[in-house]
């Protein structure tokens, strides 16, 4: 054995870099934790260096988020250090409280709550210190965190020119992210992209991604009310910061204290699936602002759309001017024949002449076209039980639009207009603005603070009439709907319109992407159903018949648009019936199964009935996948009426192969789903 040597000293440069790191805090010091009711999260605020706030998040003890700043950066100055503690305090809640219209009827909401109470050291003795809050609630299924500014003396103006909110994974290497740009230029409507996480750039939320050892996490903002949208940008390789949408204004957001922050949200979940059946995000929402709206109706709807972006009519007065009296009628006459509500018609006012998307000033949305007979056509359609829904295109003249507003309502309330689709075309940061009649024009973003108020207003104008909102290029789905319940459904995403058109097209993986992204937002208007398959100029959807038929379980919205034209339907009578049959408001809903961008199965059952309906859709992989049918009722047998892909269904050579077919099964039998590329299936089951 040899000798051991005597320890060496350092030398003088060593031994200064030890000195160093002597002198700084080997660790950060936890100031309060709290855990999830199950026990399942738990989340930990901490004092870092120079008393900097982070926080971090663990599932089952192990790390999800690592330690991740918190704080801002503000017009005067940075409030993220020399921060005390002042108290800190917790509460358990649990509710169930009934949505009105939705995936689900009953909703529990069950949280444990940490407020922890900051004040900052002022850098002049004597000077009232800065106070914030930090709010989170726990639960077993995600974490929501939010700032609140708390009343002073004096109402204080702030202005928020960066949020410094980080979110650190703690498994980053093998993390694969879903996501979309943002700050581009279409907005909301570009295709997914799938990465590690390392190259993501700025992504819009809600951003989902998967770690190394399959867990699932989704990150996104709940209650986005008077404040910019949150993007996510990233820094270091594990690590995203939160990047506001910048206002005309200079910086992102300005408030007047007491004021509170939307919730910053990460829901975490074994499978894919736990993060659709997650309701952390309507959950950190506040209740119903607006009273009854039983007079909001669920409901299908048809109209002249899909033959817009045909190019087969236009949104234009003239020859094939879409929006006529006699083509209205048309549609109102199949909508009654089959049992749909709604008709929504494009185009009925002035301003959609020439390049419309660049003349938004030129709308006028208290008149009629000459050859549209608003008042004529509300009669008609409601002797036939159907309804007209209405439409405002603002193409982003928002502030003119806005004069406009009461009258414009009041005009559709008239005529028993009680559902409106308002849009927003322009590109990205192009939103105009004008204080004041013949003052400036300024440009805002899609989500930025001055929209997310302007979208409050829409909503709180059509409410006064009872009139329920659907937003096209809207500002991101937060949640509101619970607080404001006649904002029932909105686009952004890429919608079933850039099948027809794009390029690329929606690929076959699009709607089995949307269910794990997008959709964890909240309801979207996709308008499914295109039974022709065929877009502009012979254009094939990446799509087969059945999962046509699928999106409409798939792909939720109380407002569901049976988007082909009527003539293609009548060449399909079992799609039509399943169109037809198929719900839109739902007593509950399941995820049986499901992987991020390749299939998703899921079943939900009808609000008011028994019966339950089941959707599948997959990638551009043929595949097999067995539902156990374990959500229907225990001892009952039901009719599986099932459209599925037909033998070789394949979106490219044979997309209408389809097949209907009925069967007999229970709550412990297992289904076998086979989609073919870009396929689907569809199932209705009815009691016996």
């Amino acid at each position: 054995m040899s000798a051991r040597r005597p320890p060496r000293r350092p030398g003088p440069l060593l031994a200064l870099l030890l000195l160093a790191a002597a002198a700084l805090p080997v660790h950060a010091r936890d100031l309060a934790r709290i855990e999830s009711p199950g026990q399942v999260l738990a989340v930990t605020i901490e004092a870092q260096h120079e008393d900097r706030l982070a926080y971090r998040v663990e599932r089952n003890g192990q790390p999800v988020i690592a330690s991740s700043r918190l704080g801002f950066l503000l017009g005067d100055g940075r409030l993220e250090r020399n921060l005390e503690l002042i108290d800190h305090s917790s509460r358990s809640f649990d509710e169930t409280w009934e949505q009105p219209w939705g995936e689900r009827r009953l909703t529990r909401n069950h949280y444990n709550e940490l407020r922890a109470r900051f004040a900052e050291r002022p850098a002049t003795p004597g000077e009232a210190p800065r106070r914030i809050d930090v709010v989170f609630r726990v639960y077993d299924d995600g974490v929501g965190f939010r700032y609140e500014f708390p009343a002073e003396p004096a109402p204080r103006q702030v202005r928020i020119r960066q949020e410094l909110t980080e979110f650190a994974l703690a498994d980053a290497d093998d993390t694969t992210a879903w996501w979309i740009p943002a700050f581009e230029w279409n907005r909301e409507e570009y295709l997914y992209s799938r990465t590690p996480l390392r190259e993501i750039g700025t992504a819009q939320t809600p951003l989902t991604l998967r770690t190394g050892d399959g867990l699932h996490v989704s990150i996104h903002e709940a209650a986005l009310v008077d404040y910019a949208g949150m993007n996510l940008a990233r820094g270091d390789a594990n690590v995203l910061r939160a990047a506001l949408t910048p206002s005309s204004e200079g910086g992102a957001v300005n408030r007047t204290t007491p004021f509170a922050t939307p919730w910053r949200t990460i829901q975490v979940g074994e499978r894919a699936g736990d993060l659709v059946e997650s309701s952390l995000i309507l959950n950190l929402n506040e209740p119903n602002a607006i009273g009854d709206v039983s007079w909001f109706k669920p409901a299908k709807y048809v109209g002249v759309w899909w033959s817009l972006h045909l190019e087969k009519e236009t949104w234009g007065t003239g020859p094939k001017h879409g929006a006529t009296t006699a083509n209205t009628r048309r549609y109102i006459d199949f909508a009654a024949k089959n049992g749909f509500r709604g008709v929504l018609v494009e185009g009925w006012n002035p301003g959609w002449d020439g390049n419309w998307f660049a003349n938004g000033w030129g709308f006028d949305f208290t008149r009629s076209t000459p050859d549209f007979d608003l008042p004529k056509l509300a009669r008609y359609a409601a002797g036939k039980g159907v309804h007209l829904i209405g439409h405002h295109e603002t193409a982003c003249a928002v502030s003119h639009y806005e004069r406009q507003l009461e009258a414009a309502f009041d005009l559709y309330a008239r005529n028993g207009v009680d559902v409106v689709k308002t849009g927003y075309v322009c590109d990205a940061g192009d939103i105009q603005r004008q204080d004041q009649p013949g003052g400036p024009v300024v440009r805002e973003w899609h989500e930025g603070q001055w929209m997310s108020n302007h979208h409050l207003r829409v909503v709180q104008a059509a409410a006064k009439r009872k009139i329920a909102v659907n937003a096209h290029e809207p500002i991101k789905d937060t949640g509101l709907r619970r607080t404001y319940p006649n904002w029932v459904s909105r686009e952004g995403a890429r919608g079933m319109e850039f099948a027809a058109w794009a390029d690329p097209p929606n690929p076959p993986e699009h709607e089995a992407t949307l269910v794990f992204t997008r959709m964890l937002a909240g309801p979207m208007d996709f308008t499914p159903g295109i039974v022709s398959l065929v877009g502009r100029n012979g254009q094939k959807l990446r799509s087969t018949l059945a999962k046509q038929l699928a999106l409409y379980v798939v792909l939720y919205s109380p407002v569901q648009m049976v988007a082909d034209l009527p003539e293609h339907y009548a060449k399909q009578p079992q799609a039509l019936k399943f169109i037809r049959d198929v719900a839109v408001d739902w007593e509950e809903s399941r995820m049986v199964d499901g992987s991020v961008g390749e299939y998703a199965v899921l079943a939900r059952k009808a609000r008011g009935g028994e019966e339950w309906f089941l959707g599948a859709v997959g990638d551009d992989t043929p595949r097999v996948l067995q539902a156990p049918l374990s959500f229907l009722d225990a001892g009952r047998r039901y009719r599986a009426e099932i459209y599925r892909d037909g033998d070789g269904a394949d979106w490219e050579r044979n997309a209408a192969a389809f097949v209907h077919e009925t069967r007999e099964v229970g709550a412990g039998d297992v289904l076998e789903l086979r989609l073919g590329r870009g396929g689907g299936q569809a199932v209705r089951f009815v009691p016996l």
